[in-house]
């Protein structure tokens, strides 16, 4: 066979992938508007209901539960309430705006699976694959069984594979390292360099991953629900399906078709200074979080190549509503179809079986935590169905599609328990209904 033979099947090739992965997204014949501001009455809430966030988000404030917050309602693609309290850094000065940028965390990881999901729309894997088919170095996994007191451990072999499902729930037995709830797995990580959360180091996602493939695992996978680093898992499945950086493949897929400018794992030098602090409270005063495991400063310092699927992104509080009711339309946003309504279905269904005691009255689905039926019949406030989760640093959103709702609180704190916006913010939404 002639090398130029070989050259032209192999354009043929890398032309075929390139021409899949430009149409990730597509032109839809239907056409949901942008999402735009409107009065609470157009769509049929209350603005005197929708005013008592200001109340509770305050009175957390002036008893210094919290420094200040972001929060934003929207019903059939109208935001309704938009508005932003308190402070952005530990300076009184700087009040924070409804543009600041937050430290997402944990809201990473919808959009990071949105994004594998998108791949698998394409017929490029199946769900139940194991991964060591695509990460060889997660052949003969091992389940942790002891840590002597040397230090040495006893592994026993997994039962099953790690599949791109346990990925995607929480089941593959991965783990959290430095803020994991077993206090040997956090020594495990930790002496062999695992990064958890996001870094200024110069290291990439293939780095981190390989390195994790090689470590024991909490338990068998599908066994439990165990939060961990899974969601970085999914990133680097994504570069190797689609060939791209985690960070170019889901602002061309994800971020540019719903028009989230302000959503990035490293800032631009020109929006820096709408980044908001983390903080905590000190002897009664705010102050900036201290560099502890990870780096304040992250979205804006350092070497800018770890992009973690779980937990790096920053954004405001209108990118990710954006990004909601993408989902709220059934995967379709301004005549831009990222997900078909199949897929969305396959999304928000149960795949983790009965509730665990992770999920009282709800389940995991391939992206979010979903409200059970049986939820509802014990008086929690969502509708079933209503998608939600939250970020590390102190954020929660929801988006309940029976009510055609998106509820989104942002917060930028550590190492505080008592701010009740959390469980409040919710039902004064739910309230606020005037149909």
């Amino acid at each position: 066979m002639s090398t130029t033979y070989i050259c032209r099947i192999s354009f043929i090739i890398i032309f075929l992938l390139n021409h899949i992965l430009l149409s990730a997204q597509t032109n839809s014949k239907q056409i949901n508007p942008l999402l735009t501001y409107g009065d609470a009455s157009e769509v049929a809430m209350s603005n005197d209901r929708l005013s008592r966030i200001d109340s509770i988000c305050l009175q957390e404030i002036k008893v210094g539960n919290i420094p200040g917050a972001v929060a934003l309602v929207a019903r059939r693609g109208k935001v309704v309430y938009h508005k932003a309290f308190g402070t952005a850094s530990a300076d009184p000065a700087r009040l924070l705006n409804k543009d600041n940028i937050f430290r997402l965390a944990s809201q990473t990881k919808a959009i990071t699976s949105t994004g594998l999901m998108m791949l698998w729309e394409q017929g490029l894997f199946r769900l139940d694959d194991p991964i060591s088919k695509y990460i060889p170095e997660f052949s003969n996994s091992k389940v942790l069984d002891t840590v002597y007191p040397d230090g040495s451990l006893q592994t026993i072999p997994a039962l099953r594979e790690i599949t791109i499902r346990h990925l995607l729930t929480h089941t593959s037995g991965i783990g959290y390292g430095i803020i994991d709830g077993d206090s040997r797995m956090q020594k495990i990580y930790y002496d062999a360099g695992i990064i958890d959360l996001f870094t200024t180091q110069p290291i990439t996602i293939a780095d981190n991953i390989k390195k994790l493939a090689v470590l024991p695992l909490h338990h068998h996978p599908g066994d439990k629900f165990t939060y961990g680093e899974s969601i970085d898992v999914v990133g680097y499945l994504i570069e190797i399906f689609s060939g791209m950086p985690l960070e170019k493949y889901l602002r061309k897929h994800i971020f540019e078709p719903l028009d989230m400018h302000d959503t990035w794992f490293y800032i631009p030098a020109s929006i820096e200074d709408r980044l908001v602090s983390v903080q905590t409270n000190k002897d009664g005063q705010w102050i900036d979080y201290p560099t502890t495991f990870y780096d304040p400063d992250y979205p804006k310092e350092g070497a800018k190549t770890y992009f973690s699927g779980g937990a790096g992104l920053s954004g405001t509080a209108l990118d990710y509503a954006k990004f909601l009711q993408m989902y709220l339309n059934e995967g379709e946003y301004n005549g831009t179809r990222l997900l078909s309504r199949n897929t969305v279905r396959i999304i928000m269904a149960n795949h983790i079986g009965e509730s665990w005691e992770s999920f009282p009255n709800a389940y995991h689905g391939l992206a979010f935590k979903v409200q059970s039926e049986e939820g509802v019949t014990t008086g929690d406030i969502h509708s079933a169905g209503t998608f939600m989760w939250g970020g590390y640093f102190n954020s929660q959103y929801f988006a309940d599609p029976q009510e055609e709702i998106i509820g989104i609180i942002i917060k930028q704190t550590r190492d505080t328990d008592n701010d009740d916006t959390q469980w409040k913010f919710p039902i004064i939404v739910m309230q606020s209904i005037d149909d």
